[in-house]
């Protein structure tokens, strides 16, 4: 299972938010550059980096932040946040994305999202699954839907998705342990590769998402508050080859 660190940015920094409030801004670093440098040299090689600028404004605002990591270090970048055009998901692939997460633009414009997985594939094209009481929520997360979550992805893959990120709103950020009952839940529900993403405080919760099937386990705030360590998740790494 792959540990996925989570570099959100708003105005080129590096913060964390709690339940997706922008209210709740914390700031951890004022150079993302140097945070992905760090995880790198800790023996991670992929990160989700999100443009919470851009998810706000729904069109894509710090790809610099992108362009100098995806440069400057060998992570394989997964990017999101406000991608709702052809021209921003250039900008993010031109920019060094490996793979982008895209969400509202599934809710609110399935053709042209479908159109983005046969250009692109489905190994390129994550669907953001974001839930509030198993209904997709969208426009970072401001608006809950009507889409229930396990019908939701179902649909998509249909289409060609592959990688889900699913994030319980609720647990985001949080330090309350992940949502593995809705985990479980997709998964026997949906033949996915499913990323878990909110809630994850000690390695624990990393080794019961990687037995329940999960693909892979995006966390934040543990992180940056220090309750895992670098070297916590490196001795996780190192044990797992």
């Amino acid at each position: 299972m792959k540990i996925i660190p989570a570099i959100d940015i708003i105005e080129g920094k590096c913060v964390r938010l709690a339940q997706g409030i922008y209210q709740t801004k914390k700031i951890y670093s004022v150079n993302p550059l140097e945070m992905a440098k760090k995880f790198y040299d800790h023996g991670i090689r992929n990160i989700h980096l999100v443009d919470l600028d851009g998810a706000r404004s729904s069109k894509i605002i710090n790809y610099k932040v992108l362009e100098s990591i995806a440069s400057k270090t060998d992570l394989s970048i997964d990017f999101g946040g406000g991608l709702k055009s052809e021209k921003d998901v250039e900008i993010a692939f031109n920019s060094g994305a490996e793979k982008i997460t895209v969400g509202s633009i599934a809710v609110e414009k399935p053709k042209t999202f479908q159109s983005w997985l046969l250009k692109y594939g489905g190994n390129k094209i994550i669907l953001g699954a974001d839930v509030k009481n198993k209904f997709i929520c969208i426009n970072g997360w401001i608006d809950q839907t009507d889409h229930q979550i396990y019908e939701f992805i179902n649909y998509n893959k249909s289409k060609g998705v592959e990688y889900v990120i699913c994030t319980d709103i609720k647990k985001d950020g949080m330090l309350n342990g992940p949502s593995f009952k809705l985990y479980q839940s997709i998964l026997k529900n949906c033949n996915i590769k499913l990323i878990g993403s909110g809630g994850i405080s000690k390695i624990s919760d990393i080794e019961k998402l990687s037995e329940i099937g999960c693909h892979g386990a995006i966390i934040g705030k543990s992180l940056y508050e220090k309750k895992i360590s670098l070297r916590d998740i490196e001795k996780y790494i190192i044990a797992k080859c």
